[in-house]
C-alpha cells in the first residue's frame, strides 16, 4: 500500500465502521493504455443520515498517478455537510483536499457557521501553517464551492505522513454532527454538486476522460452528482 492509498483506506474504514450504508458496488475503471485495471470505484448507499458513500481509486504506475478519492453524502434533506477527502501522489509529489462541503449559505448563517466549522478553526490553523506544506492549484470559483476550511495542500512526503491527524480531527467533528436535526434544500444540494463535479469547472474531469474514455468517465462523475 502507498502512502495515499494508506490514509484513504483507514478513512474509508472508518466511515464504514461508524455510519449504516449497507449495499455496495464495486467494479473496476479500465483505460485504453493499460491492459489491466487502472482503478475501481466502490459505491455504498444506505438510507440514514449518510445517504451515499464514493470511492474512487486511479492508481497508474507508468504515469506516476496515486489517487484516491472518498465522499460521504449526507441526506438531500439534511444541513450536516458532506464529507470529503482525496489523497494523492504524482511521482514524488503528494497532495490532499480534506473538507466538510456546506449546505446552506455561510455568509447569513452565522448559528451554522459557529456550530459546523468554528469547532474546526484551531486545527485548520495549525495545520495550515504545518512545514512542507504549499498551496494547491485551485481556482477560485473551484474555492467557492466548498468551505472557507477546506485544507488543501500539496505536501513533502514527510509532511503527508503527517497529515492523518487533520483527517481524524475534520473525520471526528463530522460524526459529531450527524445526528444534528437541521435541515437544508434538496434543489440547492443538486444544484451545488452539479456544480462542484461540472467538468467546466473541475479540470480533473478533462485528465480523467483522457484516462478512462468519456463514457467511463461520465458514469464516475454521475456517482458523485446524484444519490441514485
Amino acid at each position: 500500500m502507498s502512502l495515499p492509498a494508506d490514509l484513504a483506506a483507514d478513512c474509508l474504514a472508518k466511515i464504514l465502521s461508524s455510519v449504516e450504508v449497507p449495499e455496495a458496488e464495486d467494479r473496476d475503471l479500465t483505460s485504453p493504455m493499460s491492459p489491466a485495471p487502472v482503478g475501481r470505484i466502490r459505491v455504498w448507499r444506505g438510507t440514514g443520515a449518510v445517504v451515499k458513500v464514493v470511492n474512487v481509486a486511479l492508481v497508474v504506475p507508468p504515469i506516476g498517478l496515486d489517487s484516491h478519492m472518498i465522499f460521504a453524502f449526507t441526506a438531500p434533506e439534511s444541513a450536516v455537510p458532506h464529507f470529503t477527502l482525496d489523497s494523492v501522489a504524482n511521482g514524488d509529489n503528494y497532495a490532499f483536499h480534506l473538507d466538510l462541503i456546506p449546505r446552506v449559505d455561510l455568509a447569513v448563517s452565522l448559528p451554522y457557521l459557529d456550530t459546523v466549522y468554528e469547532p474546526l478553526t484551531p486545527l485548520y490553523k495549525e495545520v495550515s501553517a504545518r512545514e512542507g506544506l504549499t498551496p494547491a492549484h485551485l481556482s477560485p470559483r473551484q474555492y467557492a464551492l466548498m468551505s472557507p476550511w477546506m485544507l488543501v495542500s500539496r505536501a513533502t512526503e514527510d509532511a503527508f505522513k503527517g497529515i492523518g491527524d487533520a483527517v481524524d480531527g475534520y473525520l471526528s467533528h463530522w460524526f459529531s454532527l450527524l445526528s444534528s436535526s437541521g435541515s437544508a434544500s434538496p434543489e440547492r444540494d443538486a444544484a451545488h454538486r452539479a456544480l462542484l463535479f461540472s467538468p467546466e469547472i473541475d479540470p480533473v474531469w478533462g485528465q480523467t476522460v483522457r484516462l478512462l474514455g468519456e463514457e467511463q468517465s461520465e458514469s464516475v462523475r454521475l456517482e458523485l452528482v446524484s444519490n441514485g
